[in-house]
């Protein structure tokens, strides 16, 4: 049986890929998560639930092919949650971080990030650590680590994406092409170069591009399972491998991008952010 017939027999139109309409949901609620600056431990928890609940509805849907190939979690995040993140530009930055510029603002960036992975870690853990005895929903992973995957995937898509924004070495282009770019270089754990702008947005809007996200996000969803114990083991590795592994991605974006920031960088323009959700739009645009 082709993929094409697959999808028709489970009511997806030919050329939609696998994501069905109520993945809306997926992307609004990622959205919540990546943009809460204080939300508490409870809240959180409860909206990673519900997270946890549309992801396992969404997998049933997808089939078991879909889900053991990763290409049901590289639809799901490049068309439902990607174009949703909310990157600010250099500007807004600024003035949300109280004048802060430059290295301090990065430096504030990277902590937050890490701390809001942090905190989606531990409440995702401790949760994987409820669940642990129960059946998996994901084939063989539990829904609460692939929630836990792709809230950590999109807050650290959105930290490159301002971190660009700080060196001013922002993805150029429309909504697409920016998001294709910071996805990109979430993927290769690099900074985009400004001098090769036109030839990296052109590589990331075909299968490559696609590739190199399946292969991050299934790597990252690796780790996550390995912070599945029994009592609040989980929380404490969850947390902890969140943190170390933030950093380390913010570090070597970093050192990428003050090897090709622009001279003057800090005052350039800004570039409005990535775009409102842009429905059934993949990394390579369909095709």
């Amino acid at each position: 049986m082709t993929e094409e017939t697959e999808d028709r027999d489970r009511n997806i139109e030919p050329g939609t890929g696998l994501v069905p309409v109520g993945d809306a949901e997926v992307g609004e609620l990622v959205t919540r998560l990546v943009a809460d600056d204080g939300t508490d431990k409870e809240g959180r928890a409860r909206l990673l639930g519900r997270l946890s609940a549309a992801l396992a509805r969404s997998a049933r849907t997808a089939g078991a092919r879909s889900l053991a190939g990763g290409r049901w979690l590289t639809d799901l995040f490049t068309e439902e949650i990607a174009p949703r993140i909310p990157v600010r530009d250099r500007e807004t930055l600024v003035r949300h971080h109280k004048g802060l510029e430059g290295e301090e603002l990065a430096d504030a960036l990277e902590r937050t990030a890490t701390n809001a992975t942090t905190a989606v870690g531990a409440a995702g853990g401790a949760l994987a650590a409820v669940q642990f005895t129960a059946p998996p929903l994901l084939l063989t992973v539990p829904a609460q680590i692939v929630a836990e995957t792709v809230v950590v995937a999109a807050i650290e898509v959105k930290l490159i994406g301002e971190l660009h924004e700080v060196y001013g070495a922002p993805a150029r282009g429309g909504s697409l092409q920016r998001t294709s770019g910071y996805l990109l270089s979430w993927a290769r754990r690099r900074g985009i170069n400004p001098a090769q702008m036109t030839e990296s947005l052109t590589v990331a809007l075909g299968s490559a591009a696609k590739t190199a996200l399946r292969n991050r996000l299934m790597k990252l969803l690796g780790r996550h399972v390995t912070t599945l114990g029994p009592y609040l083991t989980g929380a404490v590795a969850g947390g902890t491998l969140n943190r170390v592994g933030t950093r380390g991605m913010a570090k070597a974006v970093r050192a990428d991008l003050r090897s090709v920031a622009l001279p003057g960088a800090g005052g350039m323009a800004t570039v409005t952010p990535l775009s409102q959700p842009a429905h059934r739009r993949s990394l390579d645009g369909g095709h």
